[in-house]
C-alpha cells in the first residue's frame, strides 16, 4: 500500500491513544474517517481493499482503532468510549483535511457509532457520513430501534448496503431512508451479504463490488460539496 503513515491520537486519560492510518494519494479530493467493525481493526482485509480503492478516487482515508482492538482485547468498550474515539479521529483528521471536504463513517458498527457521534453534535468540521454495511439489527432480530437517531444527524448521509445483509432487513431500512428524506441516499448492491460478498454464481466478483461502492463514494462526495 502507498502513501500511509501510522499516526497516534488521543481518546481520553482513561483510554489512552489509539493507532490510525493516514492515507492521502496525491491531489486528493476528500478526506474519510473510515472506522472499522466491532470484530476486526483497521486493517482488516475490507478495510485495507477499500482504503486503496478509495485513493484509487482520489478519497484519503483515516483509518482508526477503537480502545479496545487498539489492545487487542475481544470486549468492545462502552459506548461512551466508542463515541470518544470518533470524536478525537474528527479532531486528528481536521489538522489533515486542510480546505478539502471532511466526511466520516465506516464498517458495520464503526459507521453506527460515527452517526451516533454526529447525531449528538460530536463531529466538528464532518460534512456528512458514509456507511458501508449500517447494522441496522442483530441478526434473526429485526427491529428499526438502532436508527431512531439518523433523524438528529444534521449532514447528508450515504448507505452501502447489500440485499443479503442479516444485519439490515431492505423492507426495514428502505423506509426509514424515505423518511430521511433528502439527506439520505441508499445504494443497495444486488445479492451482497453485510461483508458484500456475492455467491459464487453471481456474474460480478466481490473485487468489482468493492471497486463499485469507491465510485459511488466518489459520485456522491462531488454531489454534497
Amino acid at each position: 500500500m502507498k502513501d500511509i503513515k501510522t499516526i497516534k491520537f488521543n481518546v481520553s486519560k482513561s483510554s489512552g491513544e489509539v493507532s490510525g492510518l493516514l492515507q492521502l494519494p496525491k491531489n486528493y479530493k476528500a478526506l474519510l474517517l473510515f472506522a472499522h467493525g466491532a470484530g476486526a481493526p483497521m486493517n482488516h482485509p475490507f478495510m485495507n481493499n477499500m482504503a486503496n480503492l478509495l485513493a484509487e478516487e482520489l478519497i484519503g482515508t483515516l483509518r482508526y482503532n477503537f480502545p479496545y482492538t487498539e489492545k487487542k482485547v475481544k470486549r468492545i468498550d462502552p459506548l461512551p468510549i466508542l463515541l470518544a474515539t470518533v470524536k478525537a479521529a474528527a479532531v486528528a483528521g481536521n489538522e489533515f483535511a486542510g480546505e478539502m471536504p471532511m466526511l466520516a463513517g465506516g464498517k458495520s458498527m464503526g459507521g453506527r457509532m460515527t452517526s451516533q457521534a454526529a447525531a449528538s453534535n460530536l463531529l466538528e468540521g464532518v460534512r456528512g457520513l458514509v456507511f458501508f454495511g449500517f447494522p441496522l439489527h442483530a441478526p434473526g432480530k429485526e427491529s428499526t430501534e438502532r436508527a431512531e437517531h439518523l433523524f438528529k444527524v444534521n449532514v447528508p448521509m450515504l448507505f452501502l448496503q447489500g440485499t443479503r445483509d442479516k444485519l439490515a432487513n431492505p423492507d426495514l431500512l428502505k423506509p426509514i431512508i424515505t423518511k430521511l428524506g433528502k439527506k439520505a441516499e441508499l445504494n443497495m448492491i444486488e445479492g451482497a451479504d453485510h461483508s458484500f460478498h456475492l455467491l459464487k454464481s453471481a456474474v460480478k466478483s466481490d473485487d468489482e463490488v468493492l471497486k463499485e461502492l469507491a465510485k459511488k463514494v466518489r459520485d456522491w462526495i462531488d454531489n454534497i460539496k
